[in-house]
């Protein structure tokens, strides 16, 4: 079941795991990938307007949402998830695709595209900083903003059972505290969906692992890449109000890594594809047309 209207949901073993998908369209391949504490149910008012001219697939995560929950921290890597993706993709038959992530899923998407360049056809990262950089140069900021990386991070199980009594305040405040202006900026149906996938024990659990496994394994793997610069056009879109853009010059934290870039703030905090999914698209559509 999925609340992306027009859209069927299913499921693929690829990669030793169950990823969770939903997909509609014809034209051009497009993967659409999300963040924390979310599932494929974020593209709502996204995903069926770029159906209308591309083939678009939204998945979820492992760790997230309808997909596989491996146990150990080691599975849990951007690395790991972005093979997972470029699998699912190459399963539907896309060898090559457009590729756009928020979040997690923008970090995913990153890693996808240093690991497997020539499958991208264009890279699109919303409201994120290169992890490594976001570890390396900790600003206070950052850290207080921020501070569920390091919470999440601790060791099994002290941050499961703490946030397990009660998920629901726990991951909205985690939505609300990041530039949200309420429940009510979030779509009735797409809050509903994830409460559903974050009530679950195993997600909690899954969740926790992506970012035990961010400080355990992707800064070393992002450090062996510090110096490579991605070729295919890119689009980097960030919350003109979130706290990414508060501490950073956000473009100016991917010039170094991203050869053709085109860059956007748009109106509103860290998850301005719920909130603001018009003005998302205006950014979004027409870069995907154009390549």
């Amino acid at each position: 079941m999925t609340v992306l209207s027009g859209f069927t949901a299913d499921t693929a073993g690829v990669n030793g795991q169950t990823i969770a998908y939903a997909s509609a369209g014809n034209g051009p391949p497009v993967l659409l990938l999300h963040g924390f504490p979310q599932t494929h149910a974020m593209w709502h008012a996204i995903a069926p307007e770029l159906a209308k001219t591309h083939t678009v697939i939204a998945a979820d995560l492992r760790g997230y949402g309808g997909s596989s929950k491996p146990h150990g921290t080691q599975n849990y890597s951007f690395r790991h998830m972005a093979t997972d993706q470029r699998a699912l993709m190459a399963h539907l038959g896309h060898k090559r695709f457009h590729l756009v992530g928020h979040d997690r899923g923008a970090r995913t998407a990153h890693r996808l595209a240093l690991d497997a360049a020539d499958a991208v056809l264009s890279l699109t990262v919303m409201d994120i900083i290169p992890t490594h950089l976001l570890l390396d140069d900790l600003t206070r900021q950052v850290a207080r903003d921020y501070y569920h990386w390091f919470f999440l991070a601790q060791p099994a199980p002290l941050p499961e059972r703490m946030i397990s009594a009660d998920p629901d305040a726990f991951y909205e405040s985690c939505l609300l505290g990041w530039g949200a202006t309420g429940n009510g900026a979030f779509a009735p149906a797409a809050l509903e969906a994830y409460r559903t996938a974050w009530r679950d024990p195993e997600t909690i659990r899954g969740m926790c692992e992506d970012y035990r496994a961010a400080l355990g394994f992707d800064f070393d793997l992002d450090t062996v890449d510090l110096d490579r610069r991605l070729e295919m056009p890119a689009l980097v879109l960030y919350g003109a109000d979130g706290p990414m853009a508060k501490t950073y010059d956000v473009p100016a934290t991917w010039a170094d890594r991203l050869t053709h870039m085109q860059a956007a703030a748009i109106t509103g905090g860290h998850f301005f594809p719920d909130t603001a999914p018009q003005e998302t698209l205006r950014a979004l559509h027409p870069f995907l047309k154009a390549h």
